[in-house]
């Protein structure tokens, strides 16, 4: 059996990057809003703890995008308010394929990801891009 994998992400704003990031991978964005409650009514946290978007609610600190097939690893996006200052030591691939790439590369810059660098080399070609805060990813 596999080991399951979380890849946890250091956010200005997790809620953002985790949506963000779902709309890249087809991901959904956890919703405990039930949890939250919960927690919220045993006392265990307070309201500066979660926000309320769309009517769901939010841990402010973490935040948590699911593959809904269940075969990708979480990915959690956890609060840490220093900027980003330097290379990524972790980074995601987004495989879509040599005919997709531009057109996704197009999408992602939608959605608010910005292009770096592309790489055409003979072992293959992808685009180098970062996310809303700036880390790096690639699509090839």
């Amino acid at each position: 059996m596999a080991t399951p994998v979380q890849i946890v992400v250091d956010a200005n704003d997790p809620l953002s990057q985790a949506r963000f990031w779902a709309s890249v991978l087809g991901y959904d964005v956890e919703d405990n809003t039930s949890l939250i409650r919960g927690v919220l009514d045993a006392g265990h946290a307070g309201p500066d703890d979660v926000m309320e978007v769309d009517g769901q609610l939010y841990w402010r600190d973490l935040v948590a995008a699911r593959d809904p097939d269940a075969g990708g690893p979480r990915l959690l996006f956890q609060r840490n308010d220093r900027p980003k200052s330097d290379k990524n030591r972790v980074h995601l691939d987004v495989n879509v394929g040599p005919e997709r790439r531009a057109t996704e590369v197009e999408r992602l810059e939608r959605l608010g990801a910005g292009v770096l660098y592309d790489i055409d080399e003979p072992g293959g070609r992808h685009t180098t891009m970062a996310d809303p805060e700036g880390n790096e990813f690639c699509v090839q």
